[in-house]
C-alpha cells in the first residue's frame, strides 16, 4: 500500500510540476502580438511555450521564430510554426527560454538541454527575454546545478585543466565532467562540440567567473547568462509572479 501511495505522490509531483512549467508559458505567451519576431527557448518548459504558441498560430496568429536547436525546431514545424534564422532575421523582438536556475539578479544557469550556444546567441539578438520556470529554480546563489561549460573538440582535456585553474584561483573547487549522450558516448552538441558540467557548488560571483571562463580559448561559451533576462515568470503553488520588467525598460 505505501509503495502505490508513493508511486502516486511522484506521479502527482511529476504533473504538478508539468502544470506549473506550462502556467509560466502561458503567462509569458500574453506578451506575444501579431508579427513579432520571436527566439524559441530549448527545454521542457520552453516546449510548452513552443506548444501554446503553435495552438495560437492555427487559430491565426502571425509570427516569424528562430529556434534554438534542431529539437526545437522540429517541434515547431510539426506545429506549424513559421521559422527562420538569424541571417535571415538577425534582429529579434523577444526570446523565450527556461533556465536551470536563476537568482534575484536575473541570472541564469542554463545549458542542461545542451544548447547554451545558440541560446545565448538568439537571446544575445533578441530586444528582450523573457525566462519561464516553476518556482523549484529560484536559489539565492547560483551553482547548485552544475554549470555547463560548451568546448570545442580540439584540445578538450587542456581546456579542462584550464576551467579547473581558472575555477581554482576564484574559490570553486568541485569535479568537471563530460557530459554524455549514452555510458561511453559524448554529448555533442547541435554546433558539434563538448559539454564539460562543473559541479563547482555556490558560485559567489557568477560575473568574475564569466569572464574568465570566456578568456579560455578552448571555452566556446558557458551556461551563465548574465544581463539577457529582462523577465523571469515564476510559477508556483499560488499562480505565476513575475521577476524583472516585461517591457524591458530600465526599473
Amino acid at each position: 500500500m505505501s509503495e502505490r501511495r508513493s508511486e502516486a505522490n511522484v506521479r502527482m509531483s511529476a504533473f504538478s510540476a508539468e502544470a506549473m512549467k506550462r502556467a509560466a508559458a502561458r503567462a509569458a505567451l500574453e506578451s506575444v502580438t501579431h508579427g513579432m519576431r520571436l527566439g524559441l527557448g530549448t527545454g521542457s518548459t520552453a516546449a510548452h511555450f513552443v506548444d501554446l504558441l503553435g495552438a495560437r498560430v492555427k487559430e491565426g496568429l502571425e509570427v516569424v521564430c528562430v529556434p534554438t536547436s534542431e529539437r526545437t525546431r522540429a517541434q515547431a514545424e510539426s506545429l506549424g510554426i513559421p521559422l527562420s534564422t538569424l541571417d535571415e532575421t538577425p534582429q529579434l523582438d523577444l526570446t523565450v527560454d527556461g533556465a536551470d536556475e536563476f537568482d534575484a539578479a536575473l541570472r541564469l544557469i542554463k545549458g542542461g538541454g545542451g544548447a547554451l550556444l545558440r541560446e545565448k546567441i538568439v537571446a544575445a539578438a533578441s530586444t528582450r527575454m523573457f525566462v519561464i520556470a516553476d518556482a523549484t529554480k529560484e536559489v539565492r546563489t547560483l551553482g547548485a546545478f552544475p554549470l555547463p561549460v560548451e568546448i570545442d573538440r580540439f584540445g578538450a582535456r587542456s581546456t579542462m585543466l584550464h576551467i579547473e585553474r581558472v575555477a581554482r584561483g576564484l574559490g570553486l573547487i568541485g569535479p568537471l565532467a563530460m557530459r554524455e549522450a549514452e555510458p561511453g558516448e559524448r554529448f555533442i552538441t547541435d554546433g558539434g562540440h563538448y559539454i564539460v558540467d562543473c559541479a563547482f557548488g555556490a558560485i559567489d560571483d557568477p560575473d568574475a567567473l564569466a569572464a574568465r571562463l570566456s578568456a579560455i580559448p578552448g571555452v566556446v561559451d558557458h551556461g551563465l547568462f548574465i544581463g539577457l533576462a529582462t523577465a523571469i515568470f515564476i510559477a508556483g503553488a499560488e499562480g505565476v509572479r513575475i521577476l524583472g520588467n516585461i517591457s524591458g525598460d530600465p526599473l
